[in-house]
């Protein structure tokens, strides 16, 4: 976790407010449009911003099953996400920005009285590359694996070259990446729980292998299954 993400939960008290969604893994480092209109997330998100900003996405986990008092299970490993631009509406509704900020496990669920779900959380710390030449080395590779799914689009190429020659961390990398691409949410969702950044990028790269990029009738005709920042996603 870089300073700057530090200094966004200089306040964060171990509490979680719980988001949790089937279909969006919300990473660090990337940013995602919501549109709150159910009561017990407009209560969440005016919680939210009376108080440290921070909203826990969780994934719905697929199969039956159920935690305290019926509630559905959501994974263990969740993102943490700040507030950062919001607009409320005049009957209640809200539209935000919500920018992910760090890894957290759930320990506990903690019976709240709100409307909304809360969690005991404890932040997860990432594990570095064991050396700077493994870094460039799994960055070199994932650059090249993921231009060959954009070998027909040169603006994606542009935009993907920029990327991999900025400032960001081979870590935040694969956590864009992982976001952006369209990948299976269950396979975002080991991304997103993976602390190991080796790891992380090696799960990528094999994925990547696996599933070919399509060929230039194929891209031409597909449409992206997500774009970078996605559209609003429903609560």
């Amino acid at each position: 976790m870089s300073s700057e993400e530090r200094s966004k939960l200089d306040h964060f008290s171990g509490n979680a407010r719980l988001f949790p969604l089937p279909n969006l893994v919300l990473f660090p480092n990337v940013v995602q449009p919501l549109h709150i209109f159910e009561p017990r997330y407009r209560q969440l998100m005016a919680d939210a911003l009376a108080g440290d900003r921070l909203i826990g996405m969780a994934l719905l986990a697929p199969f039956a099953g159920s935690q305290i008092s019926g509630l559905p299970v959501v994974h263990p490993v969740i993102c943490l996400g700040r507030v950062f631009r919001e607009e409320r509406m005049a009957d209640g509704r809200f539209n935000l920005l919500l920018q992910g900020v760090a890894r957290a496990r759930i320990l506990e669920e903690l019976p709240s009285g709100k409307l909304y779900r809360e969690a005991k959380v404890e932040l997860l710390q990432e594990i570095p590359a064991a050396s700077s030449d493994q870094e460039e080395e799994l960055r070199q590779t994932l650059m090249e694996k993921v231009s060959a799914w954009f070998i027909h689009q040169p603006a994606a190429q542009n935009q993907l070259k920029k990327l991999f020659q900025g400032t960001l961390t081979l870590g935040m990398l694969c956590d864009v990446l992982g976001f952006a691409l369209p990948l299976q949410l269950e396979l975002k969702q080991e991304l997103l729980e993976m602390v190991d950044i080796e790891e992380r990028a090696n799960l990528l790269l094999t994925s990547l292998e696996e599933n070919p990029p399509p060929d230039e009738e194929e891209e031409i005709s597909r449409k992206p299954a997500q774009k970078f920042p996605p559209g609003f996603s429903q609560n």
